[in-house]
């Protein structure tokens, strides 16, 4: 084995050879920030290079990510499939080795990351997940959930609101198995921090509840070493490490905001060569430190030899919950569209009440839903009342305070779903989705099925006004990739949209109104295929097809009525969710939306923009582009023009 100063030189210079390799990434982080990672996987991370995905590892989440090639050099020396020729196409079209950190794409990396902050939110998570798993099945004798979860972040990440909204939460719910190291060089890409930034991050820590232990020298493994310790045996806190680093050790650039974004240059990095006491050619590795990736692969095998034989006893002593945990971490669901219960309600009600009565039966059916609301769970409808809190006193709980942190709260149940286990879901306005954008829309890169419950949908909120309507978050969400969105007409699409929530392997918003919405006699199961006939017109052919979602579907099966009396034959379609619609074959989208009928009226009460592919060169469209005002919801439906009539007219008018 090589001592420890040759493996931290061989990260940095792997990390500096693929970036000057790229001609693009960022060397200072790497370069700087070696031997915390170094220390970390030598000594302390409990990993199985060879099983990424073993069930009781610790997780190591890179929130400063645009350090991503510290971590690729940390997978490849340490065994996992990152190869040398992977590390040679750092950033290039294909590779395993990505600029910023990709979830399911590279082995060992455990989230997306990139947008500063965002890893420390997702460590949180992952640190909540681990704690109420271990509170739900571990028995005396018997931790088969007992997992650290660490986090690297920079001073990037320390000055997003994200990161003092989640430690907030963390300090409050005294995650004692977060561990958080903040690589504290001074630098970002402006320059000193001291040009923007002079808090003082141990004291704010501190005061959020964290434990915090000053590394005075980056460089020092020992102190490192020691300073992990300390976090460790501290169980009613987490942990926050501030280790002084120098951005671009080793490198003529050292210190300075040159080496954090850019290739060092030839002439530089045979210099940090010379600095560091490097000889090998470029890519190549002493024998002693690719030896490294052979010890751990068989101590990976080893610590996960050992924690399936725990888990054999386990099973043996507590066969039930043996087979409930096994069933958490496959995802098992039993039939959720076949379940009549769930289709079934006693009156018309808001979709936010609607949503509520279907999270309540689900809370009886899917035993590891667990989630919460930013403060608003009372308006949003989002507690399941059969289930407790979760707190630092009661980590078994399964509904959540979030506090009034939205992007925190959206990361945060991105990194209980990536831990694995769970089913998660979060709560808010849904005019707030824009505080919560940019982990909404790593949910739906990295694919994975958050719920996002936003209630409060359009000028239906009223009085509140403008500040509080949303308007063009409808269609800002549905122009991201792989998001489902949501919006029901009534109770048994709420349903449909729960169960797509929890069946599709993808983020779903549900987009819910305060305001009771009529029952649709026809309406139901349909709505899992996005859109469908909601009533259809008396002719094979129908003059004019009517389209809406969520609570303008009355509207439009009342106009269907009022233009018969008009002489126009009209078929009325729910189109609850564009994405799935889009998803289903040629031949049914054709058979709810004829292409040969031109004449189309779409309605909703949000932006435009989602309609005109609906609509065509020969419909019109009833919706809104400017902004909401003060008023009972009543009276502001009929200023915008949503109403009966006025659905007859822009039809009568688009038929002549």
């Amino acid at each position: 084995m090589p001592n420890a100063n040759e493996t931290i030189n061989a990260l940095r210079i792997l990390s500096a050879e693929a970036i000057q390799k790229a001609n693009s990434g960022h060397p200072g982080l790497p370069l700087g920030s070696a031997p915390i990672g170094y220390t970390l996987f030598a000594d302390f991370l409990k990993f199985n290079p060879k099983n990424p995905a073993f069930e009781n590892r610790d997780r190591f989440v890179l929130s400063a990510g645009h350090g991503s090639m510290l971590q690729y050099a940390l997978l490849h020396v340490f065994g996992y499939d990152v190869t040398i020729e992977d590390i040679k196409n750092f950033r290039q079209m294909g590779s395993k080795t990505p600029g910023h950190p990709e979830y399911r794409h590279t082995p060992g990396v455990e989230t997306t990351t990139g947008p500063l902050g965002q890893g420390v939110a997702n460590a949180v998570g992952m640190a909540i997940a681990e704690a109420h798993l271990a509170a739900t099945f571990n028995r005396e004798g018997f931790p088969i959930v007992d997992h650290y979860t660490y986090a690297l972040c920079g001073d990037g990440c320390m000055q997003e609101g994200i990161e003092y909204e989640a430690a907030s939460l963390a300090g409050t719910l005294k995650l004692g198995k977060l561990i958080v190291f903040y690589d504290d060089n001074e630098i970002t890409i402006e320059g000193s921090t001291d040009v923007a930034f002079t808090e003082d991050v141990a004291a704010r820590h501190k005061a959020q509840g964290w434990q915090v232990i000053d590394v005075k020298d980056g460089n020092d493994v020992q102190s490192i070493r020691r300073a992990v310790k300390k976090a460790k045996a501290e169980t009613g806190k987490p942990s926050l490490i501030v280790c002084h680093t120098t951005i671009g050790y080793g490198s003529p650039l050292a210190g300075t905001h040159d080496c954090h974004g850019a290739p060092l240059g030839e002439e530089n990095l045979k210099k940090t060569k010379e600095n560091l006491g490097w000889t090998c050619e470029p890519f190549e590795l002493p024998a002693s430190v690719k030896s490294v990736a052979r010890s751990y692969r068989t101590k990976g095998a080893r610590i996960e030899k050992a924690w399936k034989e725990l888990f054999a006893a386990y099973k043996a002593k507590y066969p039930e919950l043996a087979a409930q945990y096994e069933d958490y971490m496959k995802g098992t669901l039993p039939d959720l569209a076949g379940n009549d219960d769930l289709w079934s309600f006693p009156k018309p009600d808001a979709t936010r009440g609607s949503s509520f009565t279907v999270l309540n039966k689900l809370a009886a059916l899917v035993p590891n839903l667990i989630g919460g609301s930013a403060d608003l769970a009372p308006s949003n409808k989002s507690n399941m009342k059969s289930r407790e809190y979760l707190s630092a006193d009661n980590m078994a709980g399964s509904n959540i305070h979030f506090g009034i942190r939205e992007h925190a709260m959206a990361a945060i149940t991105n990194g209980m779903l990536v831990h694995g286990g769970l089913r998660c879901y979060c709560a808010t306005f849904f005019v707030f989705s824009d505080y919560m954008k940019n982990a909404m829309r790593l949910s739906a890169m990295m694919n994975i099925p958050a719920i996002y419950i936003l209630t409060h949908d359009s000028i239906g909120v009223g009085e509140d006004g403008c500040t509080h309507e949303p308007v063009e978050q409808l269609v800002g969400l549905r122009s991201i990739p792989n998001m489902k969105v949501f919006r029901p007409c009534d109770n048994k699409e709420t349903t449909a949209g729960w169960i797509t929530a929890l069946t599709t392997e993808s983020p779903t918003c549900l987009v819910l109104t305060r305001q009771t919405l009529a029952q649709n006699e026809n309406s139901g199961k349909a709505a899992l295929k996005g859109g469908y006939i909601l009533s259809d017109s008396e002719k094979k052919t129908p003059d004019v097809v009517l389209i809406a979602s969520g609570s303008e579907v009355e509207l439009i099966v009342k106009a269907q009525a009022e233009l018969k009396t008009h002489g126009v034959d009209a078929r009325v379609v729910s189109m609850p969710c564009m994405e799935l619609f889009e998803q289903q074959s040629a031949e049914y989208k054709e058979s709810v939306i004829p292409s040969a009928v031109r004449k189309r009226v779409c309605v909703e009460a949000g932006s435009s923009y989602s309609w005109y592919k609906y609509a065509g060169l020969d419909g019109a469209i009833i919706s809104m582009d400017t902004f909401g005002a003060s008023a009972p919801a009543k009276e502001l439906f009929v200023k915008y023009g949503f109403t009966v009539e006025n659905v007859v007219k822009r039809t009568l008018e688009i038929m002549k």
